[in-house]
């Protein structure tokens, strides 16, 4: 429902946010600032998009959580959508998501959310006995659960990559 009303209400925002703009400073103007904005837009989710590209690599190679890049790339990937779309109120949230500050303060307020909703996450694992359980059971319950597996020490060893002189992290079990 929420989403209806969120496409419902932009567009007629947008159009009043034209009329009452378009009447202070005129047609061609107005026109201008729209195409001005998309083309800035254009180039900042351009530039800050390669940044978290490239952040995002480096966080894979050094085998650091990519959740962070990940998220401000799809914060951006938004923000570039917005700004696309013509108008004034779709600009404002565009270019406010390009600011890494509030993008930081967004992820920190949804991974909150998240670690914090007891219903956010489920998964299944099968006990000893070979039946199913959800983890929405009680600590207690999933307590005197065993998991059995079988394992298999990995080691970390830099490979350099002559083609393109970068070095590359592999984990190569003690077998290969």
């Amino acid at each position: 429902m929420w989403l209806f009303v969120l496409f419902v209400t932009v567009p007629i925002i947008e159009i009043a946010l034209f009329i009452q703009i378009g009447g202070e400073i005129g047609l061609l103007s107005t026109l201008g600032i729209v195409i001005a904005t998309a083309f800035l837009g254009t180039y900042l989710v351009r530039k800050q998009g390669l940044s978290a590209l490239s952040q995002l690599k480096n966080n894979v190679e050094t085998l650091e959580s990519p959740i962070a890049p990940l998220a401000h790339g799809i914060m951006i990937l938004l923000a570039g959508a917005l700004l696309l779309t013509p108008g004034f109120f779709t600009d404002a949230f565009g270019f406010s998501l390009l600011v890494p500050n509030i993008r930081i303060w967004l992820f920190e307020r949804v991974k909150q959310r998240i670690l914090n909703s007891r219903n956010g996450f489920s998964f299944t694992y099968a006990n000893t006995m070979g039946a199913n359980r959800s983890s929405q059971n009680s600590e207690a319950d999933a307590s005197d659960t065993t998991i059995e597996g079988v394992y298999e020490e990995l080691t970390l060893k830099r490979i350099r990559n002559p083609a393109t002189t970068q070095c590359t992290i592999e984990a190569a079990a003690a077998n290969c």
